[in-house]
């Protein structure tokens, strides 16, 4: 779904007057909207490996059993706690079924779009053979 939001990473009227105000109140605004221009397309993907970062991270700390930075401790409720943990530990695993899920599916795209490509040149070699042929036999004729 493609953004029509007034403020987004393009060359739009805004974003050009925005640019031009940021130079003429503090140059490095400018600048800062200039590369939201430039380079803006690429947050999202960079929040998303930042965020997949983070939970590898946080990850490690837990099956280390190691305290989790800014993780939430022990309530002092036994019940709720058991609940919790439970509920994260499900949730961990929904994780992983989902990860394995996802590159289960990166294997069968990549495969499909190698098939895919293999049939596409086996058909331009043989399409050129055929024409090679074809001017072979219009040298041998004339």
């Amino acid at each position: 779904m493609k953004s029509h939001a007034l403020i987004r990473p393009a060359w739009t009227p805004a974003t050009i007057a925005l640019m031009v105000l940021g130079f003429m109140a503090y140059w490095p605004l400018g600048l800062a909207v200039l590369a939201y221009i430039l380079w803006g397309d690429r947050l999202e993907a960079f929040r998303f490996d930042v965020n997949r970062a983070t939970d590898r991270v946080v990850d490690g700390f837990r099956r280390s059993g190691a305290k989790v930075p800014f993780g939430a401790g022990a309530t002092g409720n036994l019940a709720f706690d058991e609940w919790r943990d439970g509920e994260l530990k499900r949730l961990d695993e929904e994780r992983r079924r989902l990860d394995n899920a996802s590159a289960e599916f990166e294997t069968y795209a990549r495969e499909l779009r190698r098939a895919k490509d293999r049939e596409e040149f086996d058909r331009f070699m043989s399409q050129r053979g055929r024409r090679a042929g074809a001017v072979d036999a219009d040298v041998v004729q004339g």
